[in-house]
């Protein structure tokens, strides 16, 4: 009972800290909004006993990316942006997609089946050390690799950009 408390509370803070991603108008703002956003995604993996998986997060994304994106925003020095209307494409793809997913999230957690489709939602070494170990370094290693890559490649990126003229 206290978990599932628990992990109604992170959850709502998650989704709090998403929309107010969402909402801000400055940049940094942004970036710390979805530093609250991956702690309290590491703290509801802790409550699903991935103690790995959630220092992980934490060292990781909220600690290392997070001080990249805000290294980028300063580099870039971005302001605070102006609002527009949106996209009317964005709006009608968007919803009938965020309905299919809610109803999908909503359908699992009724049945508890914990499966969709062939596809199995959480597996019993889930967060495991070496259930990681393996599918980074044997089942997922190109796609590693190149993710790696691709990072490297948008912070060049990002230098190049933020370089002034002199």
């Amino acid at each position: 009972m206290v978990h599932q408390v628990l992990f109604i509370v992170f959850g709502l803070i998650c989704v709090a800290g998403a929309i107010n991603l969402l909402l801000q108008r400055h940049p940094i703002n942004s970036a710390l909004s979805l530093v609250v956003v991956m702690a309290s995604l590491a703290l509801i993996y802790l409550l699903l006993g991935a103690e790995f998986v959630a220092a992980i997060q934490v060292i990781v994304y909220a600690g290392a990316i997070m001080v990249l994106f805000v290294f980028v925003i300063m580099l870039l020095n971005a302001g605070e942006e102006e609002r527009t209307r949106g996209s009317r494409v964005a709006l009608i793809l968007g919803v009938p997609g965020v309905i299919i997913l809610a109803a999908t999230v909503g359908w699992l957690l009724v049945t508890g089946s914990g499966q969709l489709g062939s596809v199995t939602i959480a597996s019993s070494d889930f967060g495991e050390t070496h259930a990681i170990a393996r599918l980074l370094f044997k089942d997922f290693l190109l796609p590693f690799e190149i993710t790696s890559v691709l990072i490297l490649i948008a912070i060049m990126g990002a230098v190049v950009l933020g370089k002034r003229e002199s």
